[in-house]
């Protein structure tokens, strides 16, 4: 079932070579209280890379449904548009993605020490990771959004 759509015209949707099936927009970085909030979008019908979170996380879904996929593929669990949930740093690993619709979520990762996501290999080997100093650079290569609010 289709979810009405999520205004996007104020966001300036990125991508990283290499990472599939995802668009991001960050929203703030803030080193001083550890959280890292970004907005990700997942193509439908599809999923993004393996990995694991490595900080505390919030997410709301905001259009579509969120899929979540244990390590060797299985459905896990379906979050519904509005789906609020809060997560613990170190769980399963796993991978995301939209159902019939583009799915947008708010991710929220909060306590972080260093590492937001470690991306994985099928044999579960980190072979990438995004943190703090990451998603800083990320953030201020975005640049401004669309338009700002008077």
């Amino acid at each position: 079932m289709s979810t009405l759509p999520f205004d996007t015209r104020n966001i300036k949707w990125n991508t990283i070579e290499g990472f599939d099936h995802v668009a991001y927009h960050i929203c703030a970085v803030d080193e001083a209280k550890r959280i890292v909030d970004i907005l990700f979008k997942f193509d439908a019908n599809a999923k993004i890379a393996l990995h694991r979170h490595k900080a505390d996380y919030i997410t709301l879904v905001l259009q579509g449904e969120l899929r979540i996929y244990r390590a060797n593929g299985d459905l896990k669990e379906i979050r519904p548009v509005g789906s609020y949930v809060s997560g613990k740093a170190d769980g399963e690993p796993h991978t995301e993605g939209g159902g019939d619709q583009d799915v947008i979520a708010l991710f929220s990762n909060r306590n972080v020490d260093n590492l937001v996501y470690e991306i994985l290999d099928a044999d579960l080997n980190t072979v990438a990771t995004f943190g703090i100093a990451e998603f800083k650079a990320l953030f201020e290569a975005q640049g401004q959004p669309v338009a700002t609010a008077a």
